[in-house]
């Protein structure tokens, strides 16, 4: 294959924590993307990748071929110098599209030092030694928990008469730094089941008053234990010291390396670096967990408010008319364009200088790109070579998230 725009197709996965059947927009995606996928509607379909990574990998949609063996064929000319030089000739991203019916893992992704370290050790669980932060950007209403709260937020929760066992030793609320919520963290994650379970039932029967900002509690719990019982850590950890947020569509957040997050409902577009590294601690099976100790030593305490997750996005730069906009992620590994057109109307966008990939969320259009015009619809997915620039046009609305290196 000589050509530097092709069509891809990418693969779904089925986590639990997926929308079944077609309900699932990484279903509906693929099947109008693929005409050989036929979703079941009594199966889960959580994910879609279309990426090059080994687990869930994108295809040429016409050949079968994988995308990772075209591109390997010519690194220079599909992925550019700069990818070459700085990412060891890989995609440097992983673009996804997420379903989600009820909350993912509480998690966190190992900074780049701590991946090595992991994949040296345990390869078969730790696939690559690389650092994994994401973007997020809601498609439909989007409910996550992502990054702490303000520590004045978190300390005082630590006074209520069920919560002070896990800061009998931590100085008074007002004098808490990171470290102090490390350790409240750790002993949340290691308490026994019946401990966590009457917490949580205090929690339930506690006045609005006295939860004070946290008094979403109320509603939250009883919901995560029905998803996951009354005895997972997850839902005291993350109701009590995390931020709590719910976008709309096209806002978006961004999770730094070691950065505590679990997305709880909705659709989004996700990106990342090229990893699938992940540390487990809540919202799973006992034996899904890593050690609580070496997930709550990785934490890192960047954020420490819902306006520190936000991604605000931009007017790109690259696009013609504006009506393109960029996410800027504080990672040198992508930035994510969102373009949306009415009726009639077209953008160009520039070149980059790595790779690119794009999904179609929303109507139909053309694309022209290579000397080449290609129609292009709603769930259609392409793989732009570095240094290609691109036009989209449509007669009814086109919406298309792009990520780019």
């Amino acid at each position: 294959m000589t050509e530097r725009v092709f069509r891809l197709k990418g693969t779904c996965n089925n986590y639990p924590w997926g929308k079944k059947g077609s309900e699932s927009l990484a279903s509906q995606l693929q099947r109008k993307n693929n005409k050989d996928f036929q979703p079941k509607e009594d199966e889960f379909y959580s994910e879609l990748w279309f990426g090059d990574y080994p687990d869930f990998p994108a295809r040429v949609l016409e050949t079968g071929e994988l995308l990772k063996e075209v591109t390997d064929r010519n690194k220079e000319g599909l992925l550019g110098r700069a990818a070459l030089e700085k990412f060891d000739g890989n995609l440097p991203f992983l673009p996804k599209i997420l379903s989600i019916s009820k909350a993912l893992p509480l998690q966190i992704h190992p900074s780049k030092p701590l991946a090595a370290k992991l994949h040296a050790q345990d390869p078969e669980n730790f696939e690559d030694p690389n650092h994994k932060p994401e973007i997020a950007i809601a498609l439909s209403r989007f409910e996550t928990f992502a990054g702490f709260k303000p520590l004045p937020e978190i300390a005082p929760l630590f006074r209520l008469p069920s919560l002070r066992q896990f800061a009998k030793n931590l100085p008074d609320a007002a004098a808490w730094s990171d470290k102090e919520l490390r350790e409240a963290v750790r002993n949340l994650l290691k308490a026994d089941g019946k401990t966590i379970r009457d917490v949580q039932n205090a929690l339930i029967s506690a006045s609005r008053d006295a939860l004070g900002k946290a008094a979403y509690i109320h509603d939250l719990m009883p919901r995560l234990q029905q998803q996951y019982g009354p005895e997972d850590p997850g839902s005291l950890v993350a109701l009590i010291c995390m931020n709590f947020l719910v976008l709309s569509p096209g806002e978006a957040i961004f999770i730094p390396a070691d950065g505590i997050h679990a997305y709880l409902s909705g659709d989004i577009v996700e990106c990342m670096a090229r990893s699938d590294n992940v540390l487990n601690s809540g919202f799973c099976t006992d034996e899904e967990r890593n050690d609580a100790d070496m997930f709550t030593n990785a934490l890192t305490f960047v954020a420490h408010s819902a306006k520190d997750i936000m991604l605000p996005s931009q007017k790109s730069e690259k696009s013609k008319s504006g009506k393109t906009v960029v996410f800027k992620p504080p990672i040198p590994e992508f930035e994510l364009l969102k373009t949306d057109l009415q009726a009639g109307e077209r953008d160009q966008i520039s070149a980059s200088d790595g790779p690119g990939v794009f999904i179609v969320t929303r109507g139909e259009g053309r694309l022209v790109a290579d000397g080449r015009e290609f129609e292009v619809s709603e769930g259609s997915i392409f793989f732009v070579a570095a240094g290609v620039p691109i036009q989209w046009s449509t007669e009814t609305g086109l919406q298309v998230h792009l990520a780019v290196a």
